[in-house]
C-alpha cells in the first residue's frame, strides 16, 4: 500500500521548468507528458509560413517529417493561434501544453519564437512536458556585432550565424562593414596598412575590398533571411574615424595632422563622399538597407582642440539627420562625453551604443534624452588573442552579474524605457594573427547562449550557471547548422583513403578536440601534395614550399619540421585542440604547434648604442607583440592526388 501511494505521489510530480536557451521567463509545471503525434494545427492564415519553418527545422533536427493542417486540432498536436494580448508585447507567447501544445501570440515573430522553444524541449527530451508558459522578452533589442571589416567573413558564416541567432531568439546582428588596421604593425606607414570595406559600391567602383567583399544581392538575400528568421540586420559604414579604407581610395579625404583613418573634417569632399554612399545603399524603393535601423558608426575620433570636437559634433549630427531622411532609424557609437561642446547632437529618434564610459557616461546620455544599447567593453568585447581586451569572455560572469541594466559607468532600473537592450562584439584588431572563421565562431557561441538568456530573461534569470554550462551544451547550434564541425557517432573509421575521391562525409571539416590517425605506404611526394582537403583548409603531406607535412586554413599556411620518408611505413596522429595542433609519429608527439608571439621591432626600440665600434649588435626591446594561433579544423571534403598509401583512417 505504502509503495503504491508513493509511486502516486512520483506519478503527480509537478513538472519542473523546462530547459531551453533563452530560459523561459515564467513557468507554471503540471504533471505528465505530451507526445507530439506530428501535425502541426493553425488557426490563423497568417502563421502558415511559421508553421512551415516548423516543419522544416523539426526535419533537419530530427530527421522526421511533420504535417500542417487547418483541420481540428486532436490529441498530440502543435496548435499556432494568434490573439491580442498586451501583456506579450510584439515577441511574447503563451504556451499550454496538455493534451494539445497550444501557442498563442500576437505576432507571427512570438509564433516563430515559441516554435525554437518547443525544437529546443524536444532535443533534451522526447515529450513535451506539461504546464504553462508566458515568456516575454525583457529588452527588446538581443543583440551581437561582428567585425567584417578587419577580417571577412563569408556570406555563408553569416547566413548560418543568423539562423544560430534566430535559434536563441537574438534579434539584432550588427555588421561592422570597415575598419583598418594598427599602423604600427605595419611599419608605421598608413599606405602600407590595410583598410577594407566589404559591400559592393556601384557609386565608388574598386571600394569594396578584393580580399573579400559582399554583392549587393547577397547582402539583400542575408537580409530577406534574417527577417524570415525575426532578425534585424544593423549595417554599419564608420566614420569619420576607422576610414583607412575610404582615404585608400579617395587619398584627399584624409587628415594628414591626425593620421589617414580619421577623415578631414573641413574637407567639404568628406560630406559629399559619405553622402552620396550612404545613398546608394538607401534610396530607391527596394534599397539595399532594408531594415529600420543603419549605423553611422562614431566612434574614437580626435579629441584634442574644442574647434576638432565641435566639428566632429557637427559631423555626427548631420549624418544621424541623414538617416532619418531615408525613414530609418540612425544608431551611433556613444562618443559625446569624449567631445564635448556646445554643437548639437539631436538624440530624438536614435540609438547610442553604450561600450565605454570614457566616450559617453549611460547617466549623462540618460539625462540628455539617448535610447541605448548596453554593451560595455569590458564585459562584453571579443578580440580574438589580444592582450589588451578578452580573448574569451568570462560566460560566469555575464550569466551571474551582467544584464541590459548593467553599464560600465552605472546600473540602471532594469526594463529603463531608454535601455533599447544589450549587445556583445566581436572585434578583429589583429590582422594576419591566425585566427579563422572557425576560431571567431567557438569564441561567439557560448557567449551568444549567455547573453540570449541575459537579454531575454533577464533578472528573472533562475537556472544556475553551471546547469546552464553543461545543459547548453546539449543544444544544437541551430537547424541545419554545424559550425562547430560535430561528427556525430565516434570513432569514424575508414579502411582506406583512394586518392582524388570525394568522402562524402556528414562533414566537410572536422572541428576541434579529435584526434584523426591513418597509417601511410610512403612513396616518394610531389611538394604540393594534398592528402584531404575542404573549401576552407588543406592537409599537405608535403607542403608546396619546403616538402613538409602541414597544413593551410583560410589564408594561413603552417607546416612541421616532419617529412615523410620516400619509403617504408609511418602511423601519424594529428590532434586537433582549439590552441594548437599536434603531430604524433608512431605514437609519440614529434611536434606540437601552438600559439607563437610575435614582437614587432622599430628602429626607436634599440636599447644598444655603441658609436664608434667597428660592429654593432642589433639588440632591440620590442613595445608591441601579437599572437599567433595555428589550429585547424581538419579537412574532410575530399582526397588529394597522392602516390603513397592511405589505410586505417579514424577520427576519434
Amino acid at each position: 500500500m505504502a509503495a503504491l501511494l508513493f509511486q502516486t505521489l512520483a506519478m503527480a510530480k509537478t513538472n519542473e521548468k523546462p530547459f531551453v536557451v533563452p530560459e523561459l521567463t515564467h513557468w507554471n509545471g503540471a504533471t505528465g507528458t505530451l507526445k507530439p503525434s506530428g501535425r502541426i494545427v493553425v488557426t490563423s492564415k497568417k502563421l502558415l509560413e511559421t508553421a512551415q519553418d516548423l516543419k522544416r527545422d523539426y526535419q533537419l533536427l530530427f530527421g522526421g517529417e511533420m504535417t500542417v493542417t487547418t483541420s481540428k486540432a486532436s490529441d498530440g498536436d502543435i496548435v499556432l493561434a494568434m490573439k491580442q494580448d498586451k501583456a506579450l508585447g510584439k515577441e511574447g507567447y503563451r504556451m499550454s501544453i496538455g493534451k494539445t501544445c497550444k501557442i498563442t501570440a500576437t505576432s507571427t515573430t512570438g509564433a516563430f519564437w515559441a516554435t525554437q522553444t518547443v525544437l529546443q524541449m524536444l532535443q533534451t527530451q522526447k515529450s513535451l512536458p506539461c504546464g504553462d508558459a508566458v515568456d516575454v522578452p525583457q529588452y527588446g533589442m538581443r543583440g551581437f556585432m561582428l567585425d567584417v571589416g578587419r577580417k571577412f567573413f563569408p556570406i555563408s558564416y553569416l547566413k548560418n550565424l543568423v539562423r544560430i541567432m534566430a535559434y536563441y531568439k537574438m534579434n539584432t546582428l550588427q555588421i561592422h562593414l570597415n575598419d583598418n588596421a594598427f599602423k604600427h604593425y605595419f611599419g608605421n606607414d598608413w599606405s602600407k596598412t590595410p583598410g577594407d570595406f566589404r559591400l559592393e559600391s556601384e557609386t565608388y567602383p574598386g571600394l569594396a575590398s578584393k580580399d573579400g567583399h559582399y554583392t549587393k544581392a547577397e547582402f539583400i538575400e542575408l537580409q530577406r533571411l534574417a527577417e524570415s528568421l525575426g532578425v534585424n540586420i544593423i549595417p554599419e559604414i564608420d566614420s569619420p574615424a576607422h576610414v583607412l579604407a575610404f582615404t585608400h581610395y579617395k587619398p584627399s579625404l584624409g587628415s594628414k595632422k591626425f593620421g589617414m583613418d580619421h577623415f578631414d573634417l573641413d574637407n567639404p569632399e568628406v560630406y559629399t563622399f559619405m553622402d552620396k554612399l550612404f545613398d546608394e545603399y538607401l534610396s530607391g524603393k527596394n534599397p539595399v538597407f532594408r531594415g529600420q535601423y543603419v549605423n553611422i558608426g562614431t566612434d574614437e575620433y580626435n579629441n584634442s582642440t574644442e574647434e576638432l570636437r565641435e566639428k566632429f559634433r557637427a559631423y555626427t549630427n548631420h549624418f544621424l539627420g541623414l538617416i532619418k531622411k531615408y525613414g530609418k532609424t540612425p544608431v551611433l557609437w556613444g562618443a559625446l562625453n569624449f567631445a564635448p561642446g556646445k554643437t548639437p547632437v539631436s538624440p530624438k529618434g536614435a540609438i547610442m551604443g553604450m561600450w565605454s564610459d570614457y566616450m559617453a557616461k549611460a547617466a549623462d546620455m540618460k539625462a540628455e534624452g539617448w535610447n541605448m544599447i548596453c554593451m560595455p567593453d569590458v564585459s562584453v568585447y571579443i578580440v580574438p588573442l589580444a592582450d589588451y581586451y578578452h580573448d574569451i569572455l568570462p560566460n560566469e560572469d555575464i550569466y551571474n552579474h551582467w544584464t541590459p541594466a548593467k553599464f560600465e559607468d552605472t546600473t540602471l532600473a532594469e526594463q529603463d524605457p531608454q535601455i533599447a537592450g544589450g549587445m556583445f562584439a566581436l572585434w578583429n584588431d589583429l590582422y594576419g594573427n591566425g585566427v579563422t572563421v572557425h576560431d571567431a565562431h567557438i569564441r561567439i557561441l557560448p557567449v551568444l547562449q549567455a547573453m540570449a538568456v541575459k537579454c531575454w530573461t533577464g533578472q528573472l534569470t533562475s537556472v544556475a550557471y553551471s546547469t546552464f554550462e553543461s545543459k547548453r551544451q546539449l543544444l544544437a547550434e541551430a537547424p541545419g547548422v554545424n559550425e562547430l564541425g560535430k561528427i556525430g557517432k565516434l570513432p569514424l573509421a575508414l579502411s582506406e583513403l583512394l586518392p582524388d575521391k570525394a568522402l562524402n562525409l556528414p562533414v566537410n571539416e572536422i572541428g576541434y578536440g579529435h584526434k584523426i590517425s591513418f597509417s601511410i605506404e610512403c612513396k616518394p611526394e610531389q611538394k604540393g601534395t594534398v592528402l584531404t582537403s575542404s573549401p576552407d583548409a588543406v592537409f599537405y603531406l608535403s607542403d608546396p614550399i619546403n616538402g613538409k607535412m602541414g597544413f593551410k586554413r583560410e589564408n594561413y599556411t603552417d607546416c612541421f619540421k616532419y617529412t615523410l620518408p620516400k619509403e617504408g611505413h609511418v602511423d601519424i596522429t594529428i590532434e586537433n585542440t582549439s590552441t594548437s595542433t599536434n603531430l604524433y609519429v608512431n605514437g609519440k608527439l614529434t611536434e606540437k604547434l601552438g600559439q607563437l608571439r610575435f614582437y614587432i621591432v622599430n628602429p626607436d626600440d634599440k636599447v644598444n648604442h655603441m658609436p664608434g665600434n667597428s660592429w654593432q649588435l642589433d639588440a632591440y626591446e620590442p613595445k608591441r607583440s601579437m599572437r599567433y594561433q595555428r589550429a585547424l579544423y581538419f579537412p574532410m571534403q575530399k582526397t588529394g592526388k597522392f602516390n603513397s598509401k592511405i589505410s586505417n583512417f579514424k577520427v576519434e
